[in-house]
């Protein structure tokens, strides 16, 4: 017994003992004085517990010898009542021998002795004797040979002539065919081409060879097992083995057991080895010992087979029993019984952990084609019906793929030889479309009279379920009811065995004849008993997974149970189930479709792939076409099955259910075990796009099945066959197969270990499938010689695009020939036309061969090649064995291989003499476009540009200006040519040499000399020679060791090389670049973008005066460097910009550089930065001079003490500029210094101190400095996030200030000091307060303290406050004002309150009595109004926006608008007013007899309300200005109005917009407005006038000689009426502004307006006005050179070639606005020269156009000459990255504009970035982020 084993049973043992011992502790005691006379027995050996007494004296007897031990055991047998099992264990293990566990051995041993194994029991022999060893081998070899020949006679037995045993498949017929088996996993050899026992069925008995294939391993794993899915054969195959073994086939063993698991899980009790295998199989006839013992000598040739390993029931483990498992894993681990062979046959699961690892593993697949038919011949033999049956199979392919479940083969079978005699053909198969239905025409086929009994049925179902929800598959003879048993037997479905509860103990067990059979019954029962309601028969309608190494080691028992119920629910059933049943059909049929509902609520979830799966077999099962398309059209795109074993019956479930989709699907199987054949069951899948295998367990045979449905599947696109053991002969019937489809557009055969052969093999197959765009042939072995046969095929084969090899990985990319090359190809008549060819495309092949191991002598084959083949786009050699001979030999080559883009040949050990010979080699080609040397870090690529001919090409695809190769990354870009040579450790000495290989260069646009060793000296050389080279683009001597020197000379070439526009030096980091200005157009697009006529036009005007600039970084700068700086710049032609980035700044040398700055007159801009030390007090002073000293210095930026920017006017007579002393460090004490300097600094333009760390006591002292800086214009201070102070000067003395105070968080303490500065401040005149945390309180004490002598002082205070304090609470603010109040102005929305103030103040306190007399108010409010009153005696203006007036509010206005007699301005507009509050207001407004303005727009008034307000317009003579738009002006109140119109002679403005006047109120509106002479303004937009109102209008207008201003917008008027108007505003001599748009007005009232338009217009809108080409061209011929036009709206009109164009200009045109007129490039070019013509020209509104990179050309071209052009937008048009590029240029030219919008352009976010932050007025945000300027800050 095994170490395990001996410990289990001998700690049972134990227990036992002490208990039966504890019973006779007298007995004990007598027998330890009698085995231990000599021992101390006292009263330390006492316990007080007596199982510790028994335990102590158990411990003494056995510790003192093992003689004495033997003898007290078999004292215990013989005087005490031991049960004989007990006695048995007793006996063999302590009786002979063995000792006690360790645990009891108290760390001593047994003396060694020879005894034979503990299960071998012998008779008790007395002391001294000793057995004869000669006599007990004789007879131990008798006692076996009688044994194993018992053995083979037991097993003949069995199976002779008797029935099938207990387990095996439902047997009517002894045909065996062997299914097809698979290695898993093994360490011992197997079958390598496949792996698979796989004897050929139809030689005869030829399943001998492959049973036996199974044991012929003598080294490695002895234990398999083998694993199948129910039904496939297990049981089957177990009983095979022991029936061959009995009939002496498997010689190689002896003796052969069979143990079931399902029965051995009935033991529970103690069970050792012996009793395994005498007592539950065979028991010897005599000499059990010496048997066993035999068979332990003789392991190897011995044979255990444990059926149904996955049905255990007890885990072996620390606390188990020694049950069988227990028994099973020492016999797998090979402490029972070593040497000995074991299998054990599983469904699929989690194997217990009690085997072993090195267990071998082998899949049982079932039947494929083949093995279906031999079974079915063989079933039928010589009866005349076999061909019919085969017929019925090959003619149903359901019936087919379910026979491939040997089970199910054998049930169709039956079903077929009941079916077949007298049955038409084809009705058989029909019968048996699904397993289920084959399982129910077996039980009819089984019963005598054609139905089964229904409750004798039912009640075996009834048994079936129980056993099944209980785990219980074998049942007693209490489980089931007789009747129910005489019916199962008599039909064949139960049978009946012998089983062992334990040793020596049988009774009769009960089975059904197959778990599939059981679960069939189990679901018969669920669905047709009336004991079973609806819920829970749904509630078996689960879905299983199958995770192969996820699930639990037992497997249930319900996994088939769901799709027997899916089974049941088809139509085909439902005559079953109602005889069944015996009920109305109406319940059959609920429950079918309760079963059918429960899988279409399954088919909408997501499920794992084993879930699908198992839903796939239950919907193919139902047969119902409308739940399998609810199926397939729920599957998504992509289907992905990982890790679980798949069967042909799977993939058929699959593939029908996939009948019924629409879309295409992909497929994809990675680490699924799959059955060998079961691709057959894809065939004619139809709607497969992409199918991939990925699984080691793929071979050969699965490869022929899968070449037998590929070209069955129309629609696959996309084949994977990777990590496969697939060989020669699998690839030969897929390369056969290949061919045949076509519509293949990847294929993928990595990872399967496949030759050089069988590489070429597939490769050969490239010309035959013109649709491939893919083959991957990566992780295959592959040599270089067929490395150059691949490269041979990728040259040959005309649809091979790439071949890219690198390492392990080999792709094959292929584009279909197009529709051209495919007819030349095919007609060689069209292949001899020169045209033809010319017009098809050429063919382009990359190559990549990298790390590939090629030699000289592969590069020489690879070239011949390579010259014959087609036009190469790129060749990568790159990490292979060239050397410097096969790198020359490829440069020589590259003009002749024509290569388009790339030829890399880097890592492949070139020299620096290689190098020489690789540039000597390429001197003269002329599609080089960058020659990139590093022999540093191995580099060495040559990249190509297009052939003048493909160029042509591109740049005629160029002139497409919306075409740029800007968005077209497919085709190579046209990049300055550029040579590379970088860290070549290149010297001075190698100049000279390198320049004269160099100079004759044909690429040479960029040279790249960085990382060189060329040092002062050679750039002093190369200086000399630089002429020589052209004109670059850009040199780069980064990292050459260079210092000032170098640098002192390379600026010599500003002026002797007109290509050098930017030198950058810096001296840490060794950067050193020289470059001209299109560096940047490059940049941008990774190459030279296409330049169209106008686009070339604008740069070569930008080339004339293009900026210069030198940038010199990290340097030390000394006086007699900056001077030898300076006077090497004073030959440089300007523009120049200077940039000096170093550590300190010394006074002298900053004194030595202010001193050249007059001799620099190019000098633009001047910027240092010092990164250490900042400047001095001393350097600020040379600074503050130097204003004097350079009189073109326009502004001083000084940021802080470290940066410094000077900028320089070009003329001295330009006005001011601008000093920046922002960002600093100031402080309150540094700017009160500074303010108190000012009035003494002769300072024009503006100072800006932003960001210099001040609060409330710098805005203070600001204001405190006012009144001594007269020149002082405005002035600005935000202390909040902004954190800006802008102060504002003029050359002259300022009579009006305007000063602006934001967020500075004034304190209560703060005011008198504010109050005082503003007192004193005399020509201040506008003061705003935004948000200063200026309460109420504050704010009312400041308008008491403000007093001044004399002026007027507007305030306007923004605070939160404002707008939630109320009308009337700040009608008390006012009355505290210490002048008097001229205007108020309120508006809650805004938060904002307005006052204007006069002083000094004006009393009349008679006048004040008087009027406060006739007020009706409280005490406190008449308090208020007498000091409003007091306070705004001399009020013109109230203005009253966005507010809510309680009623006392507007009381109170009443009131004051009765004392009011200078009221002249009274605004009410978009606010709340009750109707009492209304009628206060007309009350106090009808006494405004003065009142010249009234503004009641906007309100939200009823009716009856506006008719009540009109009262108010009486006496109204004096009235100047009415607005009362928004007011709903019904025929009555419209009456009033129009009576009150008549009185009012001297209005000059009327505004009725959206009044709801119509036609009729129009005609009244105009016989009123004949006596309003003098009306200048007249709005009566978003009205109904129509042609009828317009008409009316057209007669009086000719009548108002002043009108200045018509607004008839949206008013419905369409061509009639707008020709009258147009007729009758010709006459209309002062018409200033003409607004008509949103009307359907048409050319013909364009026409009539160029016929006579007023000659004083300044404003034209005429906006979606249905105007057409001929309308505007008109009017454009009529406005050229209108001398008045200052705003022109044409937008929304359909201009398409009618845009107008100026020749004379507008010189007062301030806004054009063209959004949305179909403008195109053609059309932009006359108009964008017209704008050149307009002056004054601020904004331009092109947006929503069609315009391109060619308008935006043009456009840039006239923005440098457009001063004052302020904003311009571009949004949704067609312009790219290229156009904004132009457009930023021309910003660049000196442009005042402050934003260009570009929104919604074809242009890359990532690009716009870029551009955005190369030039930041360009704006490509939804929004608009216009920039502000320093006032809005």
């Amino acid at each position: 017994m095994d170490p395990i084993s001996l410990q289990l049973s001998t700690k049972n043992l134990w227990g036992w003992l002490v208990r039966l011992l504890s019973k006779h502790p007298e007995w004990l005691s007598a027998k330890v004085k009698f085995f231990l006379p000599n021992m101390d027995l006292g009263a330390r050996n006492e316990a007080s517990d007596p199982t510790q007494r028994v335990i102590l004296q158990l411990r003494k007897l056995h510790t003192q010898s093992q003689t004495n031990w033997q003898a007290f055991i078999h004292c215990v047998c013989m005087e005490l009542d031991v049960p004989l099992d007990l006695e048995v264990l007793l006996l063999n293990t302590w009786g002979h021998g063995e000792g006690l566990p360790s645990q009891l051995e108290a760390g001593e041993e047994s003396p060694p002795e020879s005894q034979p194994h503990p299960g071998l029991k012998r008779p008790h022999q007395s002391c001294g004797s000793s057995p004869r060893p000669k006599q007990y081998r004789k007879q131990q070899r008798e006692l076996a040979k009688s044994y194993l020949q018992l053995l083979r006679t037991f097993a003949r037995q069995r199976y002779d002539g008797k029935s099938p045993g207990p387990g095996q498949p439902l047997a009517f017929h002894q045909t065996y065919i062997p299914p097809i088996l698979q290695w898993n996993r093994a360490s011992a050899p197997f079958d390598t081409q496949e792996g698979t026992v796989a004897g050929d069925p139809k030689a005869e008995d030829g399943t001998d060879v492959s049973i036996q294939d199974l044991f012929k391993a003598d080294k490695g794993p002895r234990v398999t097992v083998l694993l199948g899915k129910a039904g496939m054969g297990k049981t089957t195959l177990a009983h095979r083995l022991c029936r061959k073994w009995a009939d002496g086939q498997l010689d190689r063993f002896q003796a052969l057991f069979l143990f079931e698991f399902r029965q051995l899980n009935l033991i529970t009790n103690f069970l050792t080895l012996p009793q395994l295998l005498f007592d539950l199989y065979l028991r010897p006839e005599a000499g059990p010992e010496a048997v066993f013992q035999y068979l332990e000598e003789n392991a190897n040739r011995i044979l255990l087979i444990f059926d149904g390993l996955d049905e255990v029931l007890h885990p072996a483990g620390p606390e188990a029993s020694a049950s069988a498992l227990t028994l099973f894993s020492g016999l797998c681990h090979g402490t029972l019984l070593p040497g000995c062979w074991v299998m054990a046959t599983s469904r699929p699961g989690k194997l217990p952990a009690c085997l072993p690892t090195e267990v071998a593993t082998v899949s049982m697949w079932g039947f494929d084609g083949p093995r279906v038919e031999e079974y079915v011949s063989r079933v039928f033999g010589d009866q005349l019906v076999r061909p019919e049956a085969l017929a019925e199979l090959r003619a149903d392919r359901r019936l087919w793929s379910m026979c491939a479940v040997p089970a199910l083969c054998q049930v169709a079978c039956l079903c077929l030889r009941h079916l077949l005699p007298g049955c038409p053909p084809g009705r058989c198969a029909a019968l048996l479309p699904t397993v289920t239905q084959s399982y129910v025409q077996m039980v009819l086929s089984l019963s005598p009279q054609g139905f089964p009994p229904a409750e004798s049925l039912l009640g075996l179902g009834e048994v079936a379920l129980r056993g099944l929800e209980t785990g219980k598959v074998i049942f007693t003879a209490g489980d089931i009811p007789p009747p129910t048993m005489d019916f199962g037997a008599a039909l064949g479905l139960l049978t009946s065995f012998c089983v062992y509860t334990r040793p020596g103990h049988q009774e009769t067990g009960y089975a059904f004849t197959h778990l599939s059979l059981q679960q069939f019954l189990a679901a018969l029962h669920l669905m047709a008993s009336p004991q079973v309601d609806k819920d829970t028969l749904v509630q078996h309608v689960t879905l299983n997974s199958r995770w192969v190494l996820r699930t639990k080691a037992r497997l249930g028992l319900l996994d088939r149970l769901p799709a027997f119920l899916a089974g049941l629910a088809s139509c085909a059933c439902h005559p079953f189930l109602k005889f069944l049943v015996q009920q109305e059909e109406m319940w059959v049929l609920a429950r079918q479709a309760a079963v059918v509902q429960a899988l279409g609520k399954l088919a909408t979830r997501k499920l794992t792939g084993p879930k699908l799966v198992e839903l796939c077999n239950c919907v193919a099962e139902t047969q119902k076409p409308e739940l399998a398309s609810l199926v397939a059209q729920s599957l998504p795109h992509r289907l992905s099955f990982h890790n679980f074993l798949l069967t042909y019956a799977d993939l058929a479930a699959l593939t029908d259910v996939l009948g019924h989709r629409d879309a295409p699907i992909h497929l994809d199987f990675e680490g699924c075990p799959l059955e060998p054949h079961c691709p057959e069951a894809l065939a004619g899948c139809g709607r497969v796009e992409n199918l991939s295998f990925k699984s080691r367990k793929c071979g050969d045979a699965f490869a022929e099945a899968l070449s037998r449905s590929l070209p069955t599947m129309g629609s696959l696109k996309k084949l994977g066959l990777s990590g496969s053991r697939i060989t020669a002969r699998g690839i030969s019937h897929l390369v056969r197969t290949l061919p045949l489809c076509p519509q293949l557009e990847e294929v993928s055969f990595q990872d399967n270990q496949l030759k050089d052969q069988e590489v070429l093999n597939i490769v050969e197959v490239l010309p035959r499938l013109p649709q491939l765009r893919m083959l991957d042939l990566s992780r295959n072995s592959v040599s270089v010689s067929t490395l150059l046969s691949l490269t041979k095929v990728a040259v040959t084969c005309p649809t091979v695009r790439m071949l890219q090899v690198r390492e392990t990985e080999l792709l094959f990319l292929l584009a279909p020939p197009t529709e051209k090359t495919a007819e030349l190809q095919r007609d060689p008549d069209l292949q001899g036309s020169a045209s033809q060819r010319k017009e098809a495309p050429r063919r382009s092949l990359q190559l990549r061969l990298q790390k590939c191991q090629l030699g000289v002598h592969d590069v020489k084959l690879l070239l011949a090649q390579l010259q014959k083949g087609p036009c190469l786009v790129e060749v990568d050699l790159s990490g292979n064995q060239l050397e410097d001979e096969g790198c020359q030999l490829m440069a020589e080559a590259a003009p002749q291989l024509h290569i388009a883009r790339k030829l890399d040949l880097s890592d492949n050990g070139l020299s620096v003499a290689g190098m020489q010979c690789v540039l000597s080699a390429v001197r003269t080609c002329q599609t080089l476009a960058e020659l990139h040397i590093s022999l540093l870090h191995k580099t060495v690529v040559l990249t190509f540009a297009p052939e003048p001919e493909e160029q042509e090409g591109i740049q005629k695809r160029a002139a497409f200006p919306d075409s740029l190769m800007l968005q077209m990354p497919s085709e190579p870009s046209l990049r300055p040519p550029s040579t590379r040579l970088t860290r070549c450790d290149l010297q001075a000495q190698h100049l000279e040499q390198l320049c004269k290989a160099l100079g004759g260069s044909c690429h040479l646009s960029y040279l790249d000399l960085s990382g060189n060793a060329l040092g002062d000296k050679g750039v002093a050389l190369l200086v000399q020679l630089l002429p020589g080279l052209g004109a670059l683009q850009l040199l780069n001597l980064s990292e050459n060791g260079l210092s000032l020197d170098a640098v002192f000379s390379l600026t010599q070439c500003f002026s002797t090389l007109q290509w050098v526009q930017h030198l950058d030096f810096s001296s840490e980091d060794q950067h050193v670049i020289l470059r001209d200005d299109r560096r940047g157009r490059d940049l941008l697009a990774g190459g030279s973008l296409p330049e169209f006529q106008a686009g070339a036009q604008f740069l070569g005007f930008r080339q004339c005066r293009i900026h210069r600039s030198f940038c010199l970084r990290e340097c030390q700068l000394e006086p007699l460097s900056l001077s030898r700086l300076c006077e090497t710049l004073e030959k440089c032609p300007g523009p120049l910009e200077v940039q000096l980035f170093c550590e300190d700044l010394s006074d002298q040398s900053l004194e030595t550089l202010l001193h050249h700055l007059p001799r620099l007159p190019q000098l633009s801009l001047l910027r240092l930065s010092l990164s250490q030390t900042g400047l001095s007090l001393r350097s600020l002073l040379l600074l503050a001079d130097l204003f004097s000293l350079c009189p073109r210095v326009q502004k001083v930026d000084l940021r802080s003490l470290h940066h410094v920017t000077l900028h320089f006017r070009f003329s001295e007579e330009q006005e001011g500029g601008c000093c920046g002393l922002s960002d600093n460090l100031l402080g309150d004490d540094g700017l009160r210094c500074l303010l108190e300097c000012l009035p003494r600094v002769p300072l024009c333009g503006s100072l800006d101190l932003s960001h210099n760390s001040i609060s409330q006591e710098s805005a203070l002292c600001l204001v405190e400095t006012l009144p001594s800086c007269p020149r002082v214009r405005e002035a600005s201070v935000n202390l909040g996030s902004k954190q800006s102070f802008w102060i504002h000067f003029s050359r002259k003395e300022e009579a009006r200030k305007t000063l602006r105070l934001s967020e500075c968080s004034f304190r209560p303490e703060h005011v008198p000091r504010l109050a005082t500065g503003l007192s004193q401040a005399l020509r201040l005149t506008e003061l705003t307060l935004n948000q200063c945390c200026l309460g109420l309180e504050q704010m009312t004490a400041l308008l008491g303290l403000l007093k001044r002598p004399a002026g007027l002082l507007t305030l306007r205070v923004e605070e939160p406050w404002v707008g939630r304090a109320g009308v009337l609470t700040l009608l008390e603010v006012c009355a505290h004002a210490s002048g008097n109040v001229t205007e108020i102005s309120i508006s809650e929305t805004q938060e904002q309150l307005c006052l204007q103030l006069e002083f000094p103040r004006q009393e009349n306190p008679e006048a004040v009595a008087l009027r406060l007399a006739h007020c009706d108010l409280g005490t406190h409010h008449s308090l208020l109004v007498r000091e409003l009153m007091e306070t705004c005696t001399r009020l013109q203006k109230i203005s009253l926006s966005q507010v809510k007036l309680c009623n006392t509010s507007s009381l109170l206005l009443q009131g004051l608008l009765l004392s009011l007699s200078e009221m002249k301005n009274f605004r009410l507009t978009s606010s709340c007013v009750s109707s009492d509050g209304l009628a206060h207001l007309t009350s106090g407004l009808s006494h405004c007899h003065h009142l010249e303005e009234l503004d009641l727009s906007n309100n939200q008034f009823g009716k009856e309300d506006t008719k009540e307000l009109m009262g108010a317009l009486e006496g109204k003579c004096w009235l100047k200005s009415l607005d009362l738009s928004h007011l709903p002006l019904g025929s009555s109140t419209l009456a009033v109005l129009i009576q009150g119109l008549s009185h009012m002679t001297l209005l000059q403005s009327l505004r009725l917009s959206r009044s709801g006047i119509d036609d009729i109120g129009c005609c009244h509106l105009s016989e009123a407005l004949r006596a309003a002479t003098s009306l200048a303004e007249l709005g009566l937009s978003h009205n109904q006038i129509g042609d009828t109102g317009a008409q009316h209008l057209a007669a009086v207008l000719p009548g108002l000689p002043e009108l200045r201003k018509i607004d008839l917008s949206a008013n419905g008027i369409g061509p009639t009426g707008g020709a009258r108007l147009a007729e009758s505003l010709t006459l209309c001599e002062h018409l200033e502004e003409l607004m008509l748009g949103c009307n359907a007005l048409g050319d013909l009232t364009a026409l009539g307006l160029a016929r006579g338009l007023p000659r004083h217009l300044r404003i034209l809108h005429l906006p979606s006005s249905h105007l057409g080409p001929e309308g505007a061209l008109s009017l454009g011929q009529v406005l050229d050179g209108c001398p008045h036009m200052e705003e022109l709206s044409l937008a929304q009109n359909n201009l398409a070639g009618g845009i107008p164009h100026f020749c004379q200009g507008l010189p007062l045109l301030r806004q054009i606005d063209l959004v949305s007129c179909e403008i195109d490039n053609q059309t932009a070019k006359p108009l964008t020269a017209s704008f050149v013509l307009c002056p004054a020209l601020e904004e331009i509104m092109l947006s929503w156009n069609l315009l391109g990179d060619e308008a935006a050309a043009e456009l840039a071209q006239v923005l440098p000459r457009m001063g004052r052009l302020k904003r311009v937008d571009l949004e949704k048009n067609r312009i790219t990255a290229y156009g904004a590029w132009l457009l930023a240029e021309g910003l660049a030219q000196g442009s005042g504009i402050q934003v260009i919008r570009l929104w919604n352009n074809p242009i890359p976010h990532d690009m716009a970035q870029r551009l955005q932050s190369r030039e930041p007025r360009l704006d490509f945000a939804f929004f608009d982020n216009q920039p502000q300027g320093p006032w809005d800050a």
